[in-house]
């Protein structure tokens, strides 16, 4: 649908909106690699977007202990697959990583303080202001955004304002699919739990 030179998922639905009949005033780039993402997560952002002031939104997950151990088991053999997300107290995301943030000090005592981690984890769906958009595609790679691979880090290190959405935790414990492995894992969750959009 879109020039195969096109270097990022932001950049590719910047030309699909610019395919459009009509410029649309908010753009959604639901990505392939997060096919369990309900549709009630879409219009949140959607929302925020309409509600608010920020240039892009996005949702993010708080996980809990066993879901943040099997997060680190899974970037044992995986390291590139699933973000994590830094936010400030006005929900706005503070940097991504392809790393596990924040570090965490005394995590014996925090875990049993309580069910859940302070680890925040990114669904990879964006909501965008079209002028958001478009200067996306125009300006150039971020330094950070290329050693991370996050195409968000480009907004972020450039003063633009991302909303977190906080959603609920998906049942299907999937960090995004990136690798073969993370395909038959995905597969397995629809087995086990089922399709989240069947009937």
């Amino acid at each position: 649908m879109t020039d195969a030179s096109l270097d990022s998922g932001s950049s590719r639905a910047c030309a699909a909106a610019h395919a459009c009949p009509h410029r649309p005033d908010i753009v959604i780039n639901l990505q392939g690699d997060a096919p369990f993402v309900p549709p009630a997560v879409v219009s949140g952002l959607i929302k925020t977007l309409r509600d608010g002031n920020a240039d892009v939104a996005t949702p993010v997950y708080q996980l809990d202990w066993a879901r943040l151990d099997r997060l680190r088991a899974h970037k044992q053999t995986a390291p590139f697959s699933g973000t994590t997300c830094i936010r400030g107290a006005d929900s706005r995301a503070l940097w991504f990583s392809k790393s596990i943030l924040p570090a965490i000090r005394n995590e014996a005592a925090l875990r049993d303080a309580g069910p859940m981690s302070p680890v925040w984890q990114h669904l990879g769906l964006y909501g965008y202001r079209m002028a958001a958009l478009e200067w996306f595609a125009a300006a150039p790679p971020g330094v950070y955004e290329a050693l991370e691979g996050l195409e968000q880090l480009r907004f972020l290190e450039n003063g633009r304002t991302i909303a977190t959405v906080e959603v609920e935790m998906p049942a299907h414990a999937l960090s995004g699919i990136d690798t073969p492995a993370d395909i038959a894992a995905a597969e397995d969750a629809i087995a086990r739990l089922g399709d989240p959009f069947a009937g």
